[in-house]
């Protein structure tokens, strides 16, 4: 049996994420779709409008086997969030990781990765940050500079990590042009941005015609980053909040002078805002703060486990196959004293604190199938 893998949010799933997955399945209509799924936090400095078992089951009506990637790699910077999954799919031996891209031009990004394996790539890149501007402008800057092109879009600076982690490996970077505009709020046709379906929700405006039935059911009731200021604006006023990932030497003497001025995040982020913080970091790094995760926790991770979330029969016996060719286990029961999962355990508790959702516990859920 073989395989191709997707990485993936799913925040919310809709129908430009079916339009991907048919044209995966039609370029590998032989082969099992593995999916790896962000759980209740995103890359984006997000968390989840719905939990990542409902995810999950709306997936699987699509895909055949749905892996969690771990919080400690899904609330990260893109490299971090790339090298984690495209580990997982390693160890399951996909032949290809499908994505969607603005440009669609994977020799491009593969000759820019080589490019910033140089080392005026990196001093140039040193220079821009240490002129203010955030990393991913930095990139693109040096880049320009470099090879007389960059890459901007975030499909594309997403793609940039995962080719970065697949230039010198057998698995096939594939893209799939994207239809839309990913950062768009304008629910301008049928398959429109998940940030422009987020918008919608916020403000009370109906979404069905731009989502599945099978998702578009679980959206009555969801979860904004913003359901959590209170939390947060606790563990800012109380708490050493340098200890945190991504909490930079300086930013938290930001954030504890203008927490009590503020009565949302939006606003909070404004206040701290700069050129060289970006928004989604800011937000990844309150995601930080929010469930405690630590500098010294994100020190040293590695996979250590492939948790199971689901699968359909072809996945199941995939997974039949795969166990005994895997060097890394793959469990389907939670278990307890693996630092990564304790992790899991803690985040997914922190997220059900808001609009509970879910009366099993992490110990207590087992695949979808």
């Amino acid at each position: 049996m073989k395989s191709v893998g997707i990485i993936c949010e799913y925040n919310p799933f809709h129908n430009g994420h079916i339009h991907h997955i048919n044209e995966v399945r039609k370029l590998y209509p032989d082969h099992i779709v593995v999916l790896v799924l962000s759980g209740n936090f995103t890359q984006r400095g997000d968390v989840s409008l719905i939990n990542k078992w409902k995810k999950t089951e709306i997936a699987l009506n699509y895909v055949d086997l749905v892996i969690e990637l771990p919080f400690v790699f899904a609330s990260q910077s893109a490299d971090i969030f790339a090298k984690g999954a495209i580990d997982i799919l390693k160890a399951l031996k996909v032949e290809a990781i499908i994505f969607g891209s603005e440009s669609n031009d994977v020799n491009k990004l593969e000759k820019l990765v080589l490019i910033q394996k140089t080392s005026d790539y990196n001093k140039l890149v040193r220079k821009y940050l240490d002129d203010g501007l955030n990393y991913p402008t930095s990139l693109s800057k040096a880049l320009r500079d470099l090879g007389g092109d960059t890459i901007e879009a975030p499909n594309d600076l997403l793609g940039f990590s995962y080719v970065k982690e697949l230039i010198d490996n057998d698995i096939e970077a594939v893209t799939i042009k994207r239809t839309n505009d990913y950062l768009s709020k304008d629910l301008d046709c049928e398959i429109t941005s998940a940030t422009s379906i987020r918008e919608a929700l916020k403000n009370g405006i109906d979404i069905g015609k731009y989502v599945p039935s099978v998702c578009y059911k679980y959206l009555e009731k969801v979860k904004f980053l913003d359901d959590y200021f209170d939390l947060i604006k606790y563990k800012i006023i109380s708490e050493d909040i340098s200890r945190y990932q991504t909490v930079d030497e300086g930013i938290e003497n930001r954030l504890k002078k203008v927490i009590n001025e503020v009565s949302n995040l939006d606003e909070l982020i404004s206040k701290v805002k700069t050129k060289r913080y970006t928004y989604n970091r800011i937000k990844r790094m309150l995601i930080h703060i929010l469930t405690g995760f630590t500098k010294e926790e994100a020190g040293n991770i590695k996979t250590k486990y492939i948790r199971v979330l689901g699968f359909n029969e072809n996945g199941q016996k995939y997974l039949n196959k795969i166990k005994k060719e895997c060097d890394i286990p793959i469990i389907t029961n939670f278990e307890k004293n693996i630092d990564l999962l304790d992790i899991e355990a803690r985040v997914s508790n922190i997220y059900n604190l808001i609009k509970k959702d879910d009366d099993l516990s992490e110990y207590e859920h087992t695949p979808i199938h």
